[in-house]
């Protein structure tokens, strides 16, 4: 049968598994490989994501990019059915060509969102820790992921605004994991009734100063006690350094979750360093790029053949999904004297003792 051949990737000597190149090795529904980019300005006035997954047990390649311009939030979806060739990164009218791996890629959308974009890495990339989670005694997710920053240039169009991209004045970073990761239609019944969700608190938050590159990526249960943690320092030409456990203190806007600066205390006793960040502007991933709890499409959900989407959304008014997901916020940080920019991504809903925060209808005062 067809399904049963080799593809032109089984000509490598890439194989992890004594299985096609076409299959992974698990048969978890929740199985995805994906990447994600973002490009954005220093003075806050625009910020593009982009990203493309594929989920290959249930056939599944889609892709997406949100743009954010003052209280506008255009977005551009694509998915189809996956195809055999893994190396065409490429839905509908959204593309990632890989010119050089781990170097330089080109970000290419000709529709409602239209870039040409050359991405360039600054720095090597890093790897993140092992992430894993468990939901009573099964694991619901397990990833494997690098991050990296560099400069970006190219032009972005939209809604009738052009942004000329350059690196000086713009920054890039991006992330890029795989494994399982929980898709839409998982199945709950007696294990989510006897494991309810109490709280989730999240920080990740890449950043690019001149001359060295910071990871910062923290994960909280309710009672504050943390199951992801790491903070790295990447100077070109010499070793990384780990800069201790990261505490963070937000400053959230009254009456929500909303951050609108922090400081993130790093080091120890004997060598205390702050990273100081300020929002310059947001975009919740629930909002139009596909991550839960958006309700009108999320990754690897099928969609038909040849799907192609285009929103518009008012940020002026309320989304009440997006408080209850993760939020990508461009940011500029100091440390040690240097002014640097990138993402802070932040999530935190239900109970988190640290924050004060009681429950989901919890705020800030």
């Amino acid at each position: 049968m067809a399904d049963d051949r080799p593809v032109p990737l089984d000509e490598y000597p890439v194989h992890q598994v004594p299985l096609s190149m076409k299959h992974v090795a698990t048969g978890d529904r929740n199985a995805y490989d994906r990447c994600i980019f973002h490009v954005f300005d220093h003075d806050g006035r625009a910020l593009l994501i982009l990203g493309l997954g594929v989920y290959p047990n249930v056939g599944v390649i889609d892709a997406y990019a949100t743009l954010r311009t003052g209280d506008t939030l255009h977005a551009v979806r694509a998915s189809d059915a996956l195809g055999d060739d893994r190396m065409r990164l490429a839905v509908g009218p959204l593309r990632i060509e890989v010119q050089e791996p781990l170097r330089r890629f080109r970000l290419t959308c000709d529709d409602a969102i239209s870039y040409d974009l050359t991405w360039t890495a600054g720095f090597p990339a890093l790897w993140e820790p092992h992430h894993a989670q468990r939901r009573g005694g099964r694991l619901t997710l397990e990833g494997r992921r690098f991050v990296q920053a560099g400069g970006v240039s190219g032009v972005i169009r939209a809604g009738g605004e052009e942004f000329r991209v350059e690196p000086g004045g713009w920054t890039g970073t991006r992330d890029r994991s795989w494994g399982v990761r929980p898709l839409p239609g998982e199945e709950g019944g007696r294990l989510a009734e006897e494991n309810p969700a109490e709280g989730f608190h999240w920080i990740w938050c890449p950043v690019r100063f001149e001359d060295r590159f910071l990871m910062v990526v923290t994960q909280e249960d309710a009672d504050g006690y943390r199951t992801l943690n790491d903070a790295t320092l990447v100077r070109p030409g010499g070793p990384d350094r780990q800069l201790g456990w990261p505490r963070t203190e937000i400053t959230y806007r009254s009456g929500t979750r909303h951050p609108e600066r922090a400081v993130v205390h790093l080091g120890d006793a004997r060598e205390p360093r702050e990273l100081e960040a300020e929002i310059l502007t947001s975009s919740p991933l629930a909002i139009g790029a596909g991550y839960p709890p958006a309700d009108d499409w999320q990754h690897g959900t099928w969609q038909g053949r040849s799907w192609t989407d285009r929103r518009t959304y008012d940020m002026t008014v309320p989304h009440p999904r997006a408080a209850y997901g993760v939020t990508d916020h461009s940011a500029r940080f100091r440390l040690d004297g240097r002014t640097g920019h990138g993402i802070f991504e932040h999530g935190s809903f239900g109970r988190h003792d640290p924050s004060g925060f009681t429950g989901f209808d919890s705020v800030a005062p």
